[in-house]
């Protein structure tokens, strides 16, 4: 992150304006252009008549403004970075949510549909004792009115 030394090597002048024209493809702010026309120091090599700056201040102050520039970018970079982890994580999460409900609500309808059969099991198993209940009453019918008969028969004799 502009720890290193850089090979490359950029040329720059000032012209009759003192204003800063960069060579070799550097743009420079107007912000930056005014903070390096400031002298960094009162007793400070002055370079090319009064005002100018000398050289190798010139080319320390530019180091340092890329530097920052470089940190500011690489700084807004990772919250970039971060702010789209965030929402990665929040459409994670969200997902997550939905899935579980998903799974909840599959989980939900199939004991609804256990609890129905089994209701539905049961009613048919009442119905069906209820049946077993009626016939054994109609045949406990017929033998009463069997044995009345048999009884009344033996009476007579």
């Amino acid at each position: 992150m502009g720890g290193g030394g850089s090979t490359r090597r950029v040329t720059f002048e000032a012209d009759e304006n003192e204003n800063i024209t960069v060579v070799k493809g550097v743009r420079l702010s107007d912000s930056l252009i005014d903070r390096m026309k400031e002298p960094s120091s009162p007793g400070g090599r002055q370079h090319r008549g009064s005002g100018a700056v000398s050289d190798e201040e010139l080319k320390k102050r530019i180091a340092e403004e890329l530097a920052l520039e470089r940190a500011r970018r690489d700084s807004e970079a990772q919250k970039r970075r971060l702010k789209q982890e965030q929402m990665f994580v929040r459409d994670d999460f969200g997902k997550l949510l939905e899935r579980e409900r998903i799974s909840s609500n599959e989980h939900l309808t199939r004991v609804i549909l256990q609890e129905r059969a089994a209701t539905e099991e049961e009613r048919q198993k009442a119905q069906r004792l209820a049946r077993q209940v009626e016939e054994k009453e109609r045949e406990l019918k017929k033998h009463d009115a069997y044995y009345k008969e048999q009884l009344a028969r033996l009476e007579e004799r």
